[in-house]
């Protein structure tokens, strides 16, 4: 899979209009004080190579010469337990066809830290993080020049794409827990923390507080996000209403044998009720973890749970399809009405 990964970006380089560079990203983070680590992607003059970060086989340069003209944004938040570069291909992707792509690592929810799991701070405060990477990135004075303010996007797998919803307008429900864990009371992800407090007889009352504390950090829904790629979220918090509020274009994808967040009590579950749904797409056979980068070596041989994906399924294929998606999508939702595109 390694070698089909480095043929396809091969060819991708040498079709697309530029390189891609990238440099660190540091956020000040709302919720929690502190900052936040993450990359920004872009397209750049000088020609892409290979880079490690970690286990991570990135192709684009470090800090590379970004091109001139205005761009649009896209910024990526990871899964539950995932990393600013765990969708390090998508962002190169979209960087060598004209985007500036932001990816940060949401603070007690990531691959060294969950103690945040289940709490206010990680589950209103996701987004309120993505709003505060949107501000940093307009505040700074090289990036605010770069930044086509009226084109911002954003992209988010599993609990990013709960994030993604959220900053698209969507409302959750946090009662809707006590409904899916009387269904799935052994999905142990999800309903453990549930379980803990039921034990406690304080579950009714955990759960108001997190609704109460929805605003804490202010409204999770950010109008300038214009479009949102949105890949097998969890989304069983929404209800028809808390959807009717979205107010940016939606693309939706998921993997059939998703059995982490099951399909049917989250993508497909919200699907209907997603008024500026654009596309919809389904991975065959395919588990949760198919959105992740495809996995180098190192990163199979650490975490094979999240790089092993069925015989059938190729995940380098897979993500050829998520690409042109989110390509086609951000291309379409982010055009400004009498503006020429550069790609």
């Amino acid at each position: 899979m390694a070698a089909l990964l480095c043929l396809w970006l091969v060819a991708a380089l040498a079709q697309a209009d530029e390189g891609a560079g990238f440099q660190p990203l540091t956020v000040d983070d709302p919720v929690n004080g502190g900052t936040m680590p993450g990359f920004v992607f872009y397209p750049s003059v000088e020609p892409s190579r290979i880079v490690w970060r970690g286990p991570y086989e990135v192709h684009a340069t470090p800090g590379a010469q970004v091109t001139d003209g205005s761009k649009p944004l896209v910024v990526v938040s990871h899964g539950h337990g995932g990393s600013a570069l765990g969708h390090h291909d998508l962002a190169v992707s979209l960087a060598h066809h004209g985007f500036i792509v932001a990816t940060i690592e949401h603070p007690l929810d990531n691959f060294h830290d969950l103690s945040g799991t289940g709490t206010a701070k990680v589950l209103v405060g996701r987004p309120i993080q993505v709003k505060a990477t949107i501000d940093a990135l307009l505040a700074d004075a090289h990036w605010n020049a770069k930044i086509d303010p009226g084109r911002i996007g954003v992209v988010g797998f599993s609990a990013g794409g709960y994030t993604a919803l959220m900053v698209a307008g969507a409302v959750p429900r946090f009662s809707r827990f006590l409904d899916y864990c009387e269904l799935q009371p052994h999905d142990a992800e999800i309903c453990s923390a549930l379980a803990k407090a039921k034990s406690r007889g304080s579950q009714g009352t955990e759960l108001a507080a997190l609704q109460a504390d929805l605003r804490k950090w202010g409204n999770p829904a950010d109008s300038r996000v214009k479009a949102a790629f949105v890949m097998a979220p969890l989304s069983l918090l929404f209800d028809k209403a808390g959807l009717s509020s979205i107010h940016a274009p939606l693309f939706l994808s998921y993997a059939e044998n998703d059995d982490v967040l099951v399909p049917k009590y989250n993508a497909l579950s919200v699907a209907p009720f997603l008024k500026t749904l654009t596309g919809i797409n389904r991975i065959p056979k395919a588990g949760h973890y198919v959105f992740l980068s495809p996995c180098s070596p190192q990163l199979a041989a650490s975490a094979p749970a999240i790089c092993t994906d069925p015989p059938e399924v190729d995940r380098v294929s897979v993500h050829e399809r998520i690409y042109a998606d989110a390509l086609t999508f951000f291309n379409q939702a982010l055009r400004i009405p009498g503006q020429v595109q550069d790609h």
